[in-house]
């Protein structure tokens, strides 16, 4: 759905609140209507052929995920959004639609797992060449640029050990060679960081986190700006993969209270990481926020806030028990859960996993553990941490 315009400029959870919001469309209720929908009449054969109407069959839209779509505009400034059944969805729809046999794709190393194994599996069995950047790179992806590299994907903060890259820096140079900028922007949602308005072309969110926001949604998100949009729709439209009307209905719902939710988030994950450093047990703290991190600068200087997720390197000098000390220290967690995804109302542990890394090699110091910081209390979630920190400690 392509953008309205709304380009009101009233505080955010102001906006987060009336978003994609039109009750007089609906005879007046608050919310719209959860339009379950496959098939859509046509009032005669000519309107049919020539497909003149707004809507025309489930997989283009209905008024559910139109509703979704255009809070999603309003808040990145995108010329339209899709909406898409997962996070994963949401990076390979735009892929599939901007890159063709015989391209050559960068994306950052510390990228999001699955998104190499899509590379690395169905890209190169298409015939698209995929090579892998240090975060830091900045302006030097000059170096890395060919002239078949069609498309620059980034992500800042990285999965799992969270670096920082210079946006602006990366898409000026990939601009100037005719390639287009992606960027997995689910760590800050639109609330902290705008990727289009520092040079981006495509912004992606796992909706799934933030937005959706309590652990029982998979949906995906992909704004894109006027020059991008057109690959995005026909990728959208040839694929067939819409988000259903449910997950965006709840989606929406989830957007009214993200701003909220995402303050006490972004407060009792400061407040934490800041408590860990130093903590014996603890060798680093990866956080952006924290003026200690590498990348606080362009984190700094680029995003308006942080959101709730974050790592620990444990201090494990003997690499053989790097596993060991993790599992020990995840097996003593009694408020935090073990489980993949975050954004949702509840704090979770993984040990990351960073063997695929080829060029932004783990922290030598110990085994990497990230944080999801819930809504629970933070003297609860400390209380838990340093009960996982002593479990380590003594395994």
């Amino acid at each position: 759905m392509s953008k309205d315009n709304n380009t009101s400029k009233t505080g955010i959870n102001t906006r987060l609140a009336h978003a994609g919001h039109d009750p007089r469309s609906f005879h007046g209720f608050v919310n719209p209507p959860v339009v379950h929908a496959s098939t859509v009449l046509f009032p005669d054969s000519a309107t049919m052929v020539s497909r003149d109407q707004k809507y025309t069959y489930g997989t283009y839209g209905t008024p559910t995920t139109d509703a979704l779509n255009s809070a999603m505009n309003e808040l990145e400034g995108s010329e339209g959004t899709i909406a898409v059944p997962s996070g994963l969805a949401a990076i390979t729809v735009p892929f599939l639609g901007t890159l063709s046999a015989g391209d050559h794709l960068l994306v950052v190393d510390s990228v999001y797992g699955p998104t190499r194994n899509f590379c690395a599996g169905m890209l190169a069995r298409l015939g698209v060449e995929t090579s892998y950047y240090d975060p830091s790179i900045g302006a030097g992806i000059e170096a890395l640029m060919r002239p078949n590299t069609k498309l620059v994907h980034t992500e800042a903060p990285g999965s799992n050990t969270f670096e920082m890259q210079d946006i602006p820096a990366i898409a000026e140079v990939a601009h100037a060679h005719g390639a287009l900028v992606s960027m997995d922007n689910t760590w800050a949602t639109p609330l902290f960081f705008r990727p289009l308005d520092h040079g981006v072309d495509i912004s992606i969110h796992a909706a799934t986190k933030y937005p959706a926001g309590h652990s029982d949604i998979l949906i995906g998100t992909v704004s894109a700006n006027k020059l991008a949009w057109p690959a995005v729709w026909n990728s959208f439209t040839s694929l067939g993969v819409c988000a259903a009307p449910d997950d965006s209905y709840m989606t929406l719902r989830g957007l009214r209270t993200m701003g909220i939710r995402l303050a006490r988030h972004q407060e009792s994950t400061l407040a934490i990481a800041r408590a860990l450093e130093g903590v014996a047990g603890v060798a680093k703290v990866l956080h952006p926020a924290l003026e200690s991190f590498p990348g606080h600068a362009l984190w700094k200087r680029d995003f308006s806030g942080s959101s709730g997720i974050f790592s620990i390197v444990l201090d494990v000098a003997d690499a053989a028990r790097h596993q060991t000390k993790a599992h020990a220290f995840l097996d003593a967690l009694e408020i935090f859960g073990l489980g993949y995804s975050w954004g949702g109302y509840e704090s979770l542990a993984v040990h990351a996993n960073l063997s695929d890394r080829t060029v932004a090699m783990p922290p030598k110091e110990g085994p990497v553990i990230r944080l999801q910081i819930g809504l629970e209390d933070v003297d609860d979630l400390m209380t838990d941490i340093e009960r996982g920190l002593k479990a380590a400690k003594s395994a």
